[in-house]
């Protein structure tokens, strides 16, 4: 459906200053799940029964680029969760994707494009990845994202339940609750990095449901947001230096918090969040929602900000780096549900409204300031 206005959403209340506001670019979505782009104009946004579709920068087009509905098992948190177009894709056509199947295992799959751009090749479908996910129905994880290393990171939940009853953060015979990284390029369907800390697929530990995770792409830094238990939501940081096996404490730990609450625990082994926020207990109060870290070249005052949102709160906010300290300031108060966030390839960032089937271009309603002109003598 084409958007003809620029509709700008205020939702706060009027004692808060809004820093950003939304463009509506693309509405009529059932459950949007995950954007990515392909390397051109394109954005590309699943929705969570099993479909791909294309929004072209004026439309989204009628056919979809890709139906798998026939093998996903949808809802709750289950569905197609995420896809990753293959860094070389203008020249090999493929891209992975991210879904739970009907048995209940998620399943990171790789297609190819047809000889029509704006069509997949549904027969060319090829199983990289199956891990048994059936005891639960929630923390099913669901992002992918190629790193600039050139391995595709994988982000998985621990399994579901509530305090990781399967126990899997903490165990590193488990793929659940963890950040994988595999070379989708070498072996048969992947080989596991050299550089991978344990010689398995597993690059970081002790995750609960990191939903999403993105790559700074002027820094290669990695931001992960976790999801919280009952209390605190988190962001932890992995810089570019890393060497991977970082252990980010859950079910030790929620946020910088022992867990469960009221108990102690050695924090020592653990690398605490930069940024975590609580919530009041009782419904859906917190669940946290990564984005990016905006290098986009339009709007000033965001760049270089890290810019995250709340499924529940509909909140979005920004973190700033002051030297060794992060601060973190609230953008923009509104009602969406806040599924995903995606950059498109000029590093511009939208955001996803689950519950109203819309993609929002986050924009700077202030111009930016005027450039200083350089001093004559």
């Amino acid at each position: 459906m084409r958007i003809s206005a620029l509709v700008l959403l205020f939702l706060a209340s009027t004692a808060t200053a809004q820093q950003i506001a939304l463009k509506s670019i693309v509405s009529g979505l059932e459950m949007p799940t995950a954007l990515a782009h392909a390397g051109d104009t394109r954005m590309f946004i699943t929705l969570q029964r099993g479909q791909i579709v294309i929004w072209d920068g004026t439309q989204k087009l009628a056919a979809p680029f890709l139906d798998i509905r026939s093998l996903v098992q949808c809802c709750d948190e289950q569905g197609l969760l995420g896809l990753a177009f293959h860094p070389r894709y203008s020249d090999n056509g493929f891209f992975y994707v991210y879904y739970v199947d009907r048995s209940s295992f998620i399943t990171i799959a790789r297609y190819r494009v047809s000889s029509d751009p704006n069509r997949a090749d549904p027969a060319s479908a090829q199983t990289f990845l199956k891990i048994d996910h059936h005891e639960f129905g929630n923390h099913d994880g669901g992002q992918l994202q190629f790193g600039p290393d050139g391995y595709l990171y994988i982000g998985t939940g621990d399994g579901g339940g509530a305090g990781d009853t399967l126990g899997n953060g903490q165990n590193r015979n488990s793929l659940l609750g963890k950040l994988l990284r595999i070379d989708v390029d070498s072996g048969s369907p992947y080989a596991i990095p050299p550089s991978n800390p344990f010689g398995n697929e597993i690059w970081a530990w002790g995750l609960r449901n990191p939903w999403r995770f993105s790559f700074d792409r002027q820094t290669s830094d990695l931001w992960i947001a976790d999801v919280g238990q009952g209390a605190w939501e988190e962001i932890d940081l992995q810089p570019a230096t890393s060497i991977g096996g970082e252990n980010y404490g859950w079910n030790r730990m929620e946020g910088k918090h022992c867990y469960p609450p009221g108990s102690s625990c050695d924090m020592s082994p653990f690398v605490l969040p930069i940024v975590e926020y609580g919530h009041g207990g009782g419904g859906c109060s917190g669940s946290i929602t990564g984005g990016y870290r905006y290098r986009g070249s339009r709007y000033v005052r965001l760049y270089g900000t890290y810019i995250y949102g709340d499924y529940c709160n509909g909140g979005i906010w920004g973190v700033t780096q002051q030297g060794n300290t992060w601060s973190v300031r609230s953008l923009l108060s509104t009602r969406i549900a806040t599924s995903t966030f995606g950059e498109d390839i000029a590093g511009e960032i939208y955001v996803a409204d689950y519950a109203n089937g819309v993609i929002y271009q986050i924009i700077d309603q202030l111009p930016n300031p005027p450039k200083r002109r350089a001093v004559q003598h």
